[in-house]
């Protein structure tokens, strides 16, 4: 049986889980509600405060859906209860950015500066301390979009191998190469 899947997920004070009709389980919490449309195979059993996810057979199918549907109502549970945060560091000599809302500006070594507008789920603020790498600060229950919308602003200036600058995430180690050497 699959490690992940027999784990059992408990269920936090404040926290309510249901499935309708359609096999979509939805998750309410004091940080929002996200749903999540699972397969028809997977079933949930909830006793109490606690939540199993369960498969038919063995199959390779079944096994691997039912490890990936518990880690996402366990994310779900987590981001409803806590929330998810990443921070990105902007790493180069005049970089930027700052912050109306959800519109985020950044300058980061282009002719131009680049907007990105991220969706209403995610807060967004921005931290410029002298001597520190610009930060960007993403907070969200969703894991799931958070992870996609960090990766797509790291996306506008990748880290380089050779001096380090560029988009990164906080805590996140580099691979450096050498430069070139003088040849004699």
């Amino acid at each position: 049986m699959s490690r992940i899947g027999k784990a059992p997920i408990s269920i936090p004070d404040g926290v309510s889980i249901s499935v309708d009709d359609n096999n979509v389980v939805t998750v309410k919490g004091k940080n929002g509600e996200l749903s999540q449309p699972m397969d028809r195979d997977i079933s949930l059993e909830i006793e109490d405060g606690v939540l199993t996810v369960t498969r038919p057979t063995d199959q390779k199918r079944h096994k691997a859906l039912h490890g990936l549907y518990r880690s996402l109502i366990s994310n779900m549970v987590v981001g409803v209860t806590d929330g998810y945060k990443k921070e990105l560091q902007l790493v180069g000599v005049g970089y930027r950015a700052s912050n109306k809302g959800n519109l985020l500006e950044m300058s980061v070594g282009y002719s131009h500066p680049i907007y990105f507008m991220a969706p209403p789920e995610i807060k967004v603020s921005t931290e410029s301390v002298k001597g520190q790498p610009p930060l960007v600060i993403l907070e969200s229950s969703d894991k799931q979009l958070i992870g996609q919308v960090a990766a797509k602003i790291r996306s506008f200036r990748k880290p380089e191998p050779y001096k380090g600058k560029g988009i990164k995430f906080k805590g996140e180690v580099l691979r450096r190469k050498a430069g070139k050497t003088a040849a004699k």
